[in-house]
């Protein structure tokens, strides 16, 4: 379990080796088999990118309810929660680059977590993704975070079967995959329960396909 303090401070945590390792090989064939072109989509995908299609496989499914995943979720939200949707994504040789963003809170902050699931290890080598930590909440009297300043932000490097727990606030973007070497990963995301009607009403134009109704809660706090 990451460290509650320095989750809720960092608004974001890397869960070293979270998904077992004879998991691997099944997750990288199932994202392989269910590679969908940019107009197969609801919504069309950038072609910088691969995109898969995973939501129905088990496997897949077995990985956004590993335990450790959903305690750091439960930390962030605070609350009942609900898998939302997970999605595979893969930037291109010479694709990739995001600049800085949040995804944004969908109605309050703290409702909305993401976590990106790398099956290939990870780094500057194959466009590994950028955080600036702490930068999920602005402090009082502290100027907002400027999003063309690069200087705070921390270029991840890992393993396959690392895990990015991330309030959706946090300030991050993916990097120009330089190499083309393979770097697939899954994208979940995670609501606070008050917001599954709005999920509901979305989830077309996000081509969720699986079952959202299951519910989480968060882990106590044993201290």
């Amino acid at each position: 379990m990451a460290d509650r303090e320095a989750l809720t401070r960092n608004g974001c945590a890397l869960l070293r080796g979270a998904v077992p390792a004879d998991w691997l090989d099944e997750l990288r064939a199932t994202f392989d088999a269910c590679v969908l072109p940019s107009h197969q989509w609801p919504v069309p995908r950038q072609t910088s990118w691969r995109h898969s299609l995973v939501d129905l496989e088990p496997r897949v499914q077995a990985v956004c309810r590993l335990p450790a995943l959903l305690d750091a979720v439960g930390v962030l939200i605070g609350e009942r929660f609900f898998l939302s949707q997970v999605e595979g994504r893969e930037p291109l040789a010479g694709g990739g680059h995001q600049g800085l963003h949040r995804d944004l809170s969908a109605q309050r902050p703290g409702d909305t977590v993401g976590a990106l699931v790398f099956f290939d290890d990870y780094g500057p080598f194959n466009g590994a993704t950028r955080i600036v930590p702490g930068s999920h909440r602005t402090a009082p009297g502290e100027p907002p975070c400027d999003l063309a300043d690069e200087s705070r932000a921390v270029q991840l490097e890992g393993a396959a079967g690392d895990i990015l727990v991330f309030d959706a606030d946090l300030v991050h973007g993916g990097c120009l995959n330089p190499t083309g070497a393979r770097r697939r990963s899954i994208l979940m995301c995670y609501f606070a329960d008050p917001l599954y009607a709005t999920h509901l009403g979305t989830a077309g134009l996000r081509g969720v396909r699986m079952d959202t109704s299951q519910r989480f809660d968060p882990v106590a706090d044993p201290g």
